[in-house]
């Protein structure tokens, strides 16, 4: 099945934010476009304005008529959805063509040129930021993103022009085997979704095979310091890339004022006097990589600055909602341990006097399983913690296995409470706060903007 012979073109799981990306493409492709996702959201009714049609029942009644053609109708999900899902199950019995997200994006890279980004943290913001510097350059791309850019309240960027694609590598399932980069950074590989790789060199394992599947002709631009040896094709540069050393990086790092400026070193033509648009200390590393990404792709020097002066950020990635002299309040999709400390270690730099508060909720019962005593000594660095219950996402739950194993090694001394969401908003208005930060991938989220209604109206 090719794009062309595709006429209807069905989502199981259409509110993910990288199936919303999808979504959206199909239907600039002018096909009809349904589905299904199990809570309405801003998103899926912004996806229903722009001409899809999603229900939130998971009842094969509910599938319209001309979706019913196995010829012309390709089924997409998301492998968050469970096997036992009716709908799913409809179609694999009646002989659908179903692909996973992750692969309508591997056929999509075969189109044209892929940059893609991989690593356990990351990825939205770096190839976000790369996406928008080539955008917003003579180059342009197209982009698959696995958040909403702030600079185009989208996660789908298109150009009539362009061969470049810039997508997000997932690692979640081995997702991002399918895809056939011509150019790739990764930017961590701590760790993570052992409930699918059971173990760590498993983990490392997924990654260099994703190594080998980078175009010849093109590029790797790796994270220095990575238990990773990567396993190139002939033809495949490589470069690293770091904060304080490797083939690109930063120099005359300038932090004061709010603002954050730097110069790029680079094996491509140095830039000086880079100014960050979201001026964070990760976003030195992630911009280094994204100019890395511009800079293969044939962006200039002048349309780089441009770019990151420009760059507005990533909805939930360090996303300020208050930012005054009484009270800061921001959102960030940090689930890892490792993506967290470095979240707070950010924060820290930019409020060193500040009282610092979290509100976390642990994403998934095996990875709270799996990592509860990293995600204490990285909340730990906080000056307060309140912790909420384990978002099961995909999973059931696992016995014994709750947000108390995190409470209960967080260091001595430390502010902590453990909370009912439902009782965030009863709760803070007692609270003594500075500066306010809500991590986590679940749904709280969805509670941010009472939150930020309370602080505003303190």
């Amino acid at each position: 099945m090719n794009i062309h012979t595709i006429k209807s073109v069905y989502f199981i799981g259409a509110g993910g934010i990288g199936m919303s990306a999808l979504v959206r493409f199909f239907l600039s492709k002018g096909k009809d476009v349904s589905g299904y996702d199990r809570t309405p959201t801003e998103l899926t009714e912004r996806l229903n304005q722009e001409g899809a049609s999603i229900h939130y029942e998971d009842n094969v009644k509910l599938i319209p008529q001309n979706f019913m053609d196995k010829e012309t109708t390709l089924i997409v999900y998301t492998p968050a959805v469970p096997d036992s899902h009716t709908e799913l199950t409809f179609f694999r019995e009646h002989g659908f063509n179903i692909m996973k997200r992750s692969q309508v994006l591997g056929m999509l890279t075969k189109t044209g040129k892929g940059l893609c980004v991989a690593g356990t943290h990351g990825k939205t913001t770096t190839s976000t930021m790369a996406a928008h510097l080539l955008h917003q350059s003579h180059v342009g791309c197209n982009a698959f993103l696995g958040g909403i850019s702030k600079n185009y309240d989208t996660n789908l960027l298109l150009s009539d022009t362009s061969d470049y694609i810039v997508i997000e590598a997932d690692e979640f399932d081995r997702s991002f085997h399918w895809l056939t980069p011509y150019a790739s950074v990764i930017t961590a590989t701590d760790a993570d979704h052992l409930d699918i790789y059971g173990t760590k060199e498993a983990y490392l394992e997924s990654f260099q095979h994703y190594t080998t599947l980078i175009q010849p002709g093109g590029a790797l631009i790796l994270h220095e310091g990575l238990e990773l040896q990567p396993k190139l094709q002939e033809g495949v540069r490589q470069y690293t890339y770091s904060k304080d050393s490797g083939d690109f990086h930063a120099a005359n790092i300038r932090i004061g004022g709010g603002e954050i400026f730097f110069d790029l070193v680079s094996p491509f033509g140095n830039i000086q006097d880079i100014q960050l648009g979201v001026p964070v200390l990760i976003n030195i590393e992630n911009g280094i990589a994204a100019m890395a990404l511009a800079q293969l792709s044939g962006a200039n020097a002048e349309e780089i600055k441009h770019g990151m002066a420009s760059f507005k950020g990533v909805d939930r990635r360090f996303d300020f909602k208050i930012k005054n002299d009484r009270i800061a309040f921001l959102s960030d999709y940090a689930h890892h341990p490792e993506e967290i400390r470095q979240s707070i270690l950010s924060l820290r730099a930019l409020y060193p006097d500040k009282k610092l508060t979290a509100i976390f909720q642990p994403h998934l019962y095996s990875r709270t399983a799996d990592f509860y005593k990293e995600f204490a000594d990285s909340l730990s660095l906080l000056d307060e913690v309140i912790l909420t219950e384990i978002y099961p996402a995909r999973e059931k739950p696992i016995p014994g296995v709750t947000s108390k194993l995190i409470y209960d090694n967080l260091r001595p001394g430390i502010e902590k409470s453990i909370c009912r969401k439902e009782d965030l908003l009863s709760l803070l208005p007692q609270k003594s706060l500075e500066v306010l930060i809500v991590l986590g991938a679940g749904d709280l989220n969805d509670y941010v903007p009472q939150i930020t209604d309370i602080l505003n109206n303190r």
